[in-house]
């Protein structure tokens, strides 16, 4: 039997998280979160001042999440693909939000003025999102039959 990994992705704030805790049950499916993985496992190197973030260490990360996906039914809740290897997914989604949602949940999560500039289509995620940064690269990522997006306004 199959067992399907998905990759659930999209910009602070699209609701990934949210959205992969409420699937991972329902589907019968382990739930990873990227971040938590780097914390939890210090899988990075060092700190990134101008984005305020820790800078994963790519390699060490596809290997912490090597078996689990070997053995699939995982969900996979990050922002970016750009070092998972694409045998991995079984199916891609991209949650896409719109820009005053997007802007009113990053401020509530607590995004600081410097990552919430004003105006708004200053910010990168607001910017990522009028241009379909993400859905592209997954696109260019992956076979199209695969990449969906997904509304999470």
């Amino acid at each position: 039997m199959l067992l399907l990994n998905i990759l659930l992705n999209g910009k602070p704030g699209d609701g990934k998280t949210t959205l992969s805790k409420e699937l991972a049950p329902r589907l019968g499916l382990r739930y990873i979160k990227v971040g938590d993985l780097t914390r939890e496992g210090q899988v990075y190197d060092g700190y990134d001042e101008k984005h305020e973030c820790p800078i994963l260490h790519e390699d060490r990360v596809v290997d912490e999440l090597e078996n689990q996906m070997s053995e699939g039914g995982v969900i996979v809740d990050y922002h970016s693909r750009d070092f998972f290897p694409e045998r991995w997914f079984h199916i891609v989604f991209v949650l896409k939000t719109g820009n005053n949602v997007l802007y009113k949940r990053l401020e509530t999560m607590g995004y600081n003025k410097k990552k919430l500039p004003w105006p708004v289509w200053l910010s990168d995620n607001v910017q990522c999102e009028i241009f379909q940064i993400i859905y592209e690269e997954e696109l260019a990522s992956y076979k199209d039959k695969i990449v969906h997006q997904l509304p999470s306004s």
